[in-house]
């Protein structure tokens, strides 16, 4: 056996009886259930080569055994009380063991015990057997799911690097032992609990128990896990004889719920066999396994359940999890139905649902949510877990006992996408804990055709997992009773410990990718086991039957009984024409639309407050609230200039921002702001929350002073990750339409690392499930010299994703153009050049009839810029925000001698200004700023283009021409006039990237479009 050779604890000479009496400071100690009252005394004085058998490992065993004595000398073997009694008379470890001596010789001296050694038994072979049984205890423990049987096709895909299991009857000689001591009688280390009641077992029996707990249909993961309370939970768990039993009613339950879940399949294969439908043959115990952790979870007060999956087996999650009305999803498969709703639609085994109806196991109401989601698997990981995360909000349930969240996964997605790294750290960080989530890997061992061997490097493809000391489950699905186990199990961990669990169901995929697909072209060893491998309710229907838990004629009764219901429910599917999403919705928001779905009015109202509300807000946004509360000086020259500036009636971008969430706030909006460093804010301007200088961790959010009962506001600064938390924060949106939530990048260009929740969800979510969104993304953006990476949030991408058409003015009336155009598209887009404006459209946000995602360019240099502030006149009531802010000045005196108008947008608006005063041209070039740029304000635009009849339009933008917003704006306004006259271009030349590194050359390419803004001859003699 493999030694550590170190110093090791000498046990210093004690008796019991001093012990017991001389303790005048007791230390309770915990071991095995029992009280301990004394302290452990060390003295490191010996050494390995003087007594070899106390190494690192057997030291321990040697010292619980001696607390044990010292507690009641009667607890431990007769030959540990010598030897202890011995030691503690001076005698070395290795010599003080003799046989049991007469009563008058208890205490012998060190002369005594050494003159008894030659006739002692070996004491050293005592402790490393009872040491070699811990470690192969252990061994189990550790590796013993490496040799468990839980592949169905036993073909064992897992590469385990060729490391040896010591474990089994035949191995014992790796610790030291050999065959005779397979019958000899060992105690049982307190980390363990395969004997049950029994304390000891003979070597054979602690095998053959540690084989059946952990080397049969059910592998566990665990000693990872660095919590000695966690560890032993599941080790009673899985350890424990007989602890595998179940109850003639839930074997039946089991059989039944195996019958709906195969004979669905089975249905469909034979109604439309040559239909794409991802169906789970092959793992048709998910839907057992789902339903065991809905029924375990209800009993221990779930009330509500939010669940993501990709798409194999989701029409059969729906129909026997969820409860989807059996004729709405056959008569998807009806290529004449016509569809209802407005938008694109999706396909079936994309859709969503939302249903909440009695749980027949515990009898107790339940809400269920499917979440919709696209064909990139994974992206609805984190979309689920913020969704999760506002409805514990939303219901005051601040450790997840009464809404929780179920992952499903595929085994090559759960190994490969790195969104599942990201959402496994936001688990359990503050602000987006869920409290804990089980994930079901349908681990159909190849993903479309690729082998394990070449799709990951670890060994599982739940090693993913280990990173938030997850335990993990592997289980056979072909054992629908092992699957059950472990589900109770995971729903047991969740509710115990309010962490991640993963199971893991090692299946096979009966057909390939889809039913169209031939798997033979690349996996044909695996396919010729499959067509010869015997459907998992065919062999557990005749298991039950052999048990005489059921008869044949009751199981096929079972069949006959489900096999009626989809008939009925197929003829009634017949009678449906048209296909209508909004029954497929995931998330419903009861009360907000009308009982037919549209708005209860196409009216926004004013945005402006009073100016008592403006004073009251700027007030709280430059002060502390919190008494005795010490902030940095750099701070409180920043709150002294809020205060200033509140008192000259003004505000800046922060101040606009603080007016637009604080008055929200007070109205009962909750607000949520996340993302990277937005606590303080990326460019050190919003400073939500305050740190005391002098006491660690003690903060103060002024936001939440606001008044009594205003709504709470959450902050949060994120973990360095894009696409898991914007999809966490789309989700948290999604609970409700009374709340305002943002997310922040960093720099603008760093959305792109999120771009799947933008291009799937974001954009299209609407069209896709009828599901409108609110959700804030506000992206820092502008040309100011600091290289490629700081500069564009990309607006091109998201112009170019905007559902309306260049080519026609819209049809609306004036006074419901604005709002109607709102209604009409898929996002907001703006870039706002004024705090006003960015106040308004934040306040429009929740006060308009409807949600729509907006996406806002927020400005960098304009926040500390001295004419970018705005006075209290632009934000009083009846003040609205602006969609084109028009040029204000002389040009207006005489617009027909206006030469030029200038349309832009953001922050070039200042750079234009000045270069204009800079030359004089006041009267001669007008210059507009188009805020909103999507939905395009084509009504506001034509007034300004009839306004200056005689002036050439040009566009100006600091961006690349190939990129901004030109080709966007050019065929709108061209649109806007009736092609009447040109759109010219003043800005950056085509690139590549989206700015220059170099500081003179940023300053050069600035000055030379300014040069052709100004210019009125630039564009004489083009075309």
């Amino acid at each position: 056996m493999h030694r550590l050779r170190t110093t090791v604890v000498r046990l210093r000479p004690i008796t019991a009886p001093q012990t017991a009496k001389s303790q005048s400071q007791a230390r309770l100690a915990a071991v095995g259930g029992a009280l301990r009252t004394f302290q452990p005394m060390r003295s490191y004085t010996a050494s390995v080569s003087a007594e070899p058998f106390l190494n690192g490992t057997s030291s321990n065993y040697v010292e619980e055994m001696y607390y044990a004595w010292l507690e009641n000398p009667r607890s431990v073997h007769k030959s540990w009380d010598i030897f202890f009694r011995n030691a503690n008379a001076g005698a070395p470890p290795g010599a003080a063991y003799q046989s049991p001596p007469p009563l008058a010789g208890a205490a012998l001296g060190l002369a005594n015990a050494q003159a008894m050694v030659g006739v002692q038994p070996n004491v050293e072979k005592l402790v490393e057997d009872h040491l070699a049984v811990q470690s192969l205890v252990r061994a189990y423990q550790v590796r013993g799911h490496h040799i468990a049987k839980l592949d169905p096709l036993d073909i064992s895909v897992v590469d385990f690097d060729e490391a040896p299991v010591m474990v089994g009857l035949k191995k014992v000689e790796f610790y030291g032992l050999d065959e005779s001591d397979l019958d000899k009688v060992f105690r049982l280390p307190t980390t363990t609990f395969i004997g049950g009641s029994e304390s000891t077992l003979p070597l054979r029996e602690i095998i053959q128990r540690l084989e059946m707990a952990y080397c049969q249909s059910i592998g566990v993961e665990f000693m990872f896990i660095n919590d000695l309370e966690q560890c032993q939970w599941i080790r009673q768990k899985f350890e424990r004889p007989g602890i595998m039993q179940f109850t003639l009613e839930e074997k039946r339950t089991l059989l039944a719920r195996m019958v709906r879940s195969t004979r669905f399949e089975e249905f469909l294969q034979r109604k439309w066999s040559s239909e794409k439908r991802f169906g789970l043959e092959g793992c048709e115990s998910l839907i057992p396994a789902l339903k065991t952790i809905i029924d375990k979870s209800s009993m221990n007060g779930v009330e509500s359940i939010i669940m993501g999956m990709p798409h194999r087996g989701r029409l059969n999650v729906l129909a026997n999890v969820i409860r989807k009305e059996l004729d709405q999803i056959f008569c998807q498969f009806d290529s004449k139905l016509e569809a209802a709703d407005e938008g694109s639609g999706d396909v079936k085994y994309h859709l969503g649902m939302w249903h909440r109806r009695i749980n027949r196991v515990t009898d107790r109401n339940i809400t269920l949510s499917l979440m919709a989601n696209p064909s990139h698997l994974e992206a609805v990981d984190p979309v689920v877990q913020g969704k999760t995360k506002a409805e514990q909000f939303y219901c005051g349930d601040t450790e997840g006992n009464r809404v929780m969240s179920i992952l499903l996964h595929g085994d090559a997605a759960f190994a490969g996408q790195g969104v599942v790294y990201e959402t496994f750290h936001l688990s359990d960080l503050p602000s987006y804990t869920t409290h804990g989530t089980i994930h079901v890997v349908v681990n159909n061992q190849i993903g479309f055709t690729t082998d394990p061997r070449v799709a990951r490097s670890s060994s599982y493809p739940t090693d993913v997992a280990k990173v938030v000391n997850a335990p993990i489950f592997h289980v056979n699905a072909d054992d629908p009773e092992a699957v059950m186990y472990v589900c109770n199990v995971a729903a047991e961990w969740r509710a115990t410990f309010h962490k991640d669990v993963v199971v893991d169901l090692v299946c096979y995929r009966r057909n390939g990718h889809n039913e169209m697909d031939e798997p033979m072209f690349t996996q044909p060893l695996m396919y010729k086991q499959i067509k010869k491998q015997k459907g998992v309710l065919q062999k557990y229907a005749e298991k039950l039957i052999a048990e005489g838990a059921v008869t044949r004629q009751e199981y096929e009764e079972e069949i006959a009984k489900y096999d009626k219901i989809c008939e009925e429910a197929h003829a009634r599917s017949k009678d449906e024409k048209i296909l209508h999403i909004k029954h497929w919705l995931d998330s419903p928001w009861p009360g907000f639309f009308n009982m037919d779905g549209q708005p209860k009015s196409m009216t926004s109202p004013s945005t402006g407050l009073t100016e008592e509300e403006l004073g009251h807000i700027g007030h709280i946004a430059s002060s502390v609230p919190v008494e005795d509360f010490t902030i940095h000086g750099g701070l409180s020259r920043i709150l002294k200039g809020r205060a200033a500036m509140v008192g000259q009636r003004v505000c800046d971008w922060a101040l606009g921002e603080y007016m637009a969430f604080g008055s929200l706030l007070k109205e009962g909006t909750h607000i949520r702001l996340s993302g990277q460093d937005v606590e303080r804010g990326t460019f050190s301007h919003r400073h939500h929350v305050l740190h005391d200088q002098n006491v660690d961790k003690r903060i103060c959010i002024p936001m939440n002073h606001i008044a009594p009962n205003q709504a709470p506001y959450t902050v949060c600064n994120s973990s360095l990750s894009e696409y898991g938390v914007l999809g966490f924060e789309l989700g948290f949106a999604m609970a409700s339409p009374n709340a305002l939530v943002l997310w922040e990048a960093q720099f603008g260009d760093f959305h792109n690392t999120a771009q799947c929740i933008i291009d799937q969800f974001i954009c299209p979510g609407q069209a896709k499930w009828v599901r409108q969104n609110g959700i804030v993304l506000l992206l820092p953006h502008g040309m100011e010299g600091m290289g490629p990476e700081h500069s564009s949030a990309r607006p091109e991408r998201f112009l170019q994703m905007c559902n309306e058409d260049p080519d026609a003015y819209p049809k609306f009336s004036a006074e419901e153009f604005a709002v109607r155009q709102l209604y009409d598209c898929n996002w907001i887009i703006v870039n706002c050049s004024t705090p006003a404006n960015y106040f308004h459209v934040l306040r429009r946000q929740i006060l308009q009839p409807f949600r729509k995602p907006l996406i806002v360019f927020t400005p960098k240099s304009l926040l500390r810029h001295p004419d970018a502030k705005s006075s209290f006149d632009d934000m009083l009531p009846g003040t609205h925000f602006q969609r084109l802010i028009p040029d204000s000045g002389p040009v207006c005196e005489k617009p027909d001698g206006v030469k030029r108008i200038v349309f832009c947008t953001g922050k070039v608006y200042y750079e234009l200004t000045r270069e204009r005063k800079n030359r004089g041209m006041d009267n001669t070039v007008a210059i507009a700023r188009i805020e909103q740029l999507s939905p395009f304000p084509f009504d506001q635009v034509k007034v300004e283009t009839d306004r200056y009849p005689n002036a050439d339009l040009v566009w100006c933008q600091e961006e690349h021409k190939n990129q901004g917003y030109y080709d966007y704006v050019k065929p709108r306004l061209r649109t806007t006039v009736d092609r009447t006259r040109p759109v010219w271009y003043a800005g950056r030349g085509p690139a590549a990237a989206p700015a220059t590194g170099n500081k003179a050359a940023h300053l050069v390419e600035l000055q030379r479009f300014l040069d052709t803004a100004f210019n009125l001859d630039a564009f004489t003699g083009q075309s």
